[in-house]
């Protein structure tokens, strides 16, 4: 009985639509970027991405009409529509969710409190060992009044450690943009009672998965970029696969200075908004009344 609905599911008419769009963009790529190198040749620069634009142009366009006119809400069901979505469900979705918008909360630059305390104490002098702090201009000085000033809300300051081989987002993956997409997809999917809605919607993970792959495979042999053997060895595609293995170094001192790298005020913002979407979207689908 559930292996006959397993296999109708799946060869329904709105799955094939959810996976087949997706699956078209995968392949169009994989064939176009492996073989950049031979098209460029044959037709030129302009040639190729008039081509590579016109097939993923295409692609992404059933993917889209897929979705609002075969995929949305489509049978078959988990739950009611109009019912919430379990509590494992939720949770589960929660942490997909803050994890793709906390990565992509890290690209702008980072969010401060627009008002802050300045003062001259002897606490602002250095550390605790009396070192120098390592910017002056977190020193007040003598004829800075001490109080409440405002400042900018963003901090477009670039702390990046250049003697670093690895830090912030390519800690967790070389790919986090990609990784960011097919995260809340993911955490999207697990809201929704539709299978064929919950496949479209998980879909860019594998997008992420087989093109952060075959990516990483094209820079290893010099096409179209370069991925560095030291930093081969210290990052990876898969989100924190690195950092748990340790190919970073010991895992909690990766992860004490991850987080001091990371923006945390954003990635608050990102938890925050995780949480509202999980409440929100999770209680079900509204019905239009009956006219």
């Amino acid at each position: 009985m559930a292996t006959s609905i397993a296999t109708k599911a799946l060869t329904s008419s709105p799955m094939k639509w959810a996976i087949g769009g997706w699956s078209f963009f995968i392949i169009e790529n994989l064939i176009l970027s492996e073989n950049r190198s031979y098209l460029i040749s044959q037709f030129g620069d302009d040639g190729y991405h008039i081509a590579y634009g016109t097939f993923s142009t295409a692609a992404m366009g059933s993917v889209f009409y897929g979705y609002f006119r075969k995929v949305r809400n489509a049978e078959p069901l988990l739950w009611s529509l109009k019912g919430p979505a379990p509590l494992g469900a939720k949770v589960a979705s929660f942490l997909c969710l803050s994890v793709g918008l906390g990565m992509a909360s890290q690209i702008p630059p980072k969010v401060q409190i627009p008002i802050h305390f300045a003062g001259n104490d002897n606490n602002n002098s250095g550390d605790i060992n009396g070192t120098a702090p390592s910017s002056a201009a977190s020193i007040p000085t003598d004829s800075e009044e001490k109080g409440w000033k405002v400042r900018c809300p963003f901090d477009f300051t670039d702390k990046k450690d250049a003697n670093s081989p690895v830090e912030g987002l390519e800690r967790i993956s070389r790919h986090p943009g990609l990784w960011s997409f097919g995260l809340l997809g993911l955490g999207s999917a697990l809201l929704v009672p539709s299978l064929p809605q919950r496949a479209w919607l998980a879909m860019p993970a594998m997008v992420a998965l087989i093109g952060g792959t075959h990516t990483d495979s094209r820079f290893r042999r010099g096409m179209g970029g370069t991925l560095s053997e030291e930093n081969d060895r210290v990052t990876s595609n898969i989100p924190f696969l690195a950092m748990l293995s340790g190919a970073q170094g010991n895992v909690s001192e990766v992860a004490k200075d991850f987080l001091g790298e990371v923006k945390p005020l954003n990635a608050m913002i990102a938890v925050g908004i995780s949480g509202i979407w999980v409440l929100a979207k999770g209680r079900g689908v509204k019905m239009p009344l009956p006219r």
